[in-house]
């Protein structure tokens, strides 16, 4: 199966060149200088080698082919073992990438794209050594930075995207709150976490390599890593702030919602209280032309007084509506005053 890996040696004159084996690869470490291991979706086979005569953690190589580890770091006695992530978001999808790093006296192992799909987390690291070999000449430490440098500052595409999402989502809430769709806000969520806990522990990683814990990584490297800290500090408070705002927004959302929601509420109670009030006005008019009628009341005053009798049958109908509409009006008002 082809994986695509390349293996780089790093000589002490400053040379750099491509190795076409692992074998070779490890051959050239006899040589001076360090080399780069750089696996991209790797047979576990291919870690054989390194096992044996290298001094890999099988432990180790597990957690490479392993895809819901958290970043950590872990000493051994011959190397480093650093878990990291790299991230892409894209069409309001979250991808991290499991990156693996094995760093020794003479040699940078990085294994990659086991669960990156058909993405390359590290494609581009390769062509920045290339245009500045200097980078990495002082040893594996080096060329670890550049890596996890990388990584890092692929994480600014991440942020911005999701910081031009929340501003979006905040437009249409405002704007529309009847046709936004939360769910937009719940996945933001989701992701954010889980930036988070990625963020959490990688931070703990620069920590600890900061304060030397690693013996692989000089004293003259520490400072470049520093920056690699600051960078991870300053997204870890990003994350806290933009779920912060993603709260902030679906409580707007709750209250607009709530708002509308209690003015249709309002509009329909208006509208029963009229309906209250016309038939309230009409139930005695209904019941006395009801017991009454026009026959009977023809039979009380005569069939010959009908010019008379039918309009004082309407005008006592209308008089009770009024009767009826002001009495309902003066308990209304009764109420309003005892509630105030």
């Amino acid at each position: 199966m082809e994986t695509r890996s390349k293996y780089y040696h790093f000589t002490s004159s400053d040379l750099f060149y491509g190795i076409n084996s692992i074998e070779d690869a490890i051959a050239a470490l006899g040589e001076g200088g360090f080399v780069w291991f750089n696996f991209y979706k790797p047979a576990r086979e291919e870690f054989n080698a390194l096992v044996d005569k290298m001094g890999i953690h099988p432990l180790s190589v597990e957690d490479c082919f392993d895809d819901k580890q958290v970043p950590k770091i872990e000493y051994f006695t011959g190397n480093t073992f650093i878990l990291f992530n790299a991230f892409s978001y894209s069409e309001n999808i979250l991808s991290i990438d499991e990156i693996n790093l094995f760093i020794g006296k003479n040699f940078l192992i990085t294994v990659s794209g086991t669960n990156s799909g058909e993405r390359k987390p590290l494609n581009e690291v390769t062509t920045i050594i290339e245009g500045n070999p200097g980078l990495v000449k002082a040893g594996p430490a080096f060329l670890m930075h550049v890596v996890l440098d990388y990584l890092v500052d692929q994480k600014y595409n991440s942020f911005d995207v999701m910081e031009d999402e929340l501003e979006d989502a905040e437009e249409r809430l405002v704007t529309d709150v009847e046709n936004f769709k939360p769910m937009q806000l719940i996945r933001l969520r989701k992701d954010l976490l889980s930036l988070r806990k990625s963020l959490y522990h990688e931070r703990e990683i620069l920590v600890k390599i900061c304060r030397m814990d690693c013996p692989f990584i000089p004293e003259n490297a520490i400072v470049p890593y520093r920056d690699i800290y600051d960078h991870l500090a300053r997204f870890f408070e990003l994350a806290e702030t933009y779920r912060e705002i993603e709260t902030s927004l679906m409580e707007l959302y709750t209250s607009l919602l709530n708002n509308k929601m209690t003015k249709m509420s309002n509009e329909t109670n208006l509208s029963v209280k009229r309906l209250t009030l016309i038939a309230t006005i009409f139930m005695p008019l209904t019941l006395i032309s009801g017991i009454l009628g026009m026959s009977e009341w023809s039979m009380m005053t005569g069939p010959d007084n009908w010019k008379h009798s039918y309009p004082l049958f309407f005008l006592g109908m209308a008089l009770i509506a009024v009767v009826n509409y002001f009495i309902i009006k003066r308990v209304e008002i009764r109420k309003r005053n005892s509630s105030t």
